[in-house]
């Protein structure tokens, strides 16, 4: 019984996050986090870019509340902009930048090369990207850039990886851009570092 509960309410949230992706698609959208309060429901959205969510006096705020409220049947929501500090340590704001460069025609490795850089000198433990679909003629071809050390399967990938991934429309197809950032070190006594 209570189960259930748990499965629908994780349901919704990707519903609502899916939603607002769709609907409102100004700014780098990081992830979505629904707090329940005594008051109502509070949703927070986490970007790099707060502005462009928010809009001039407010306007996209107060649509993004509005949308939410009517297609959820929420009574008393509350939507929230938090900014992301670093947005290069952010796997889901990466994809999104690297799929809108795509889209505005840039080289394929070029980018991702830059991006490797970028985060790596971001202080990243490691990164992985991989850009898949049709990038140039009838092929469907694959792209992959590895740098430092990433864990890949167990629960420290689990647990210290950050997963993106973003889909790129271009004129010659879909491009699937996904992308891995190991921000912290767990090492053999169990400590953490960063």
């Amino acid at each position: 019984m209570m189960n259930s509960y748990f499965v629908k309410q994780g349901i919704k949230e990707a519903e609502m996050e899916d939603f607002i992706r769709k609907n409102f698609p100004l700014g780098d959208y990081s992830r979505t986090e629904i707090i329940r309060t005594p008051m109502g429901t509070k949703i927070l959205i986490y970007t790099n870019k707060p502005g462009r969510i928010i809009g001039r006096g407010g306007s996209n705020i107060n649509a993004i509340t509005d949308a939410v409220k009517a297609r959820f049947n929420l009574e008393n929501a509350q939507v929230d902009v938090k900014t992301i500090d670093n947005p290069n340590m952010d796997a889901k704001i990466v994809a999104k930048q690297i799929a809108s460069a795509l889209e505005r025609g840039y080289n394929v490795k070029k980018i991702a090369n830059l991006t490797v850089k970028r985060v790596m000198d971001s202080g990243a433990i490691g990164i992985e990207i991989i850009i898949s679909g049709k990038m140039t003629g009838s092929k469907t071809t694959q792209t992959k850039v590895i740098e430092g050390y990433l864990k890949q399967s167990g629960e420290p990938s689990r647990t210290l990886v950050d997963y993106g991934f973003e889909i790129a429309q271009t004129k010659p197809g879909t491009i699937g851009v996904k992308v891995k950032i190991m921000k912290e070190f767990q090492d053999i006594t169990g400590e953490i570092r960063k």
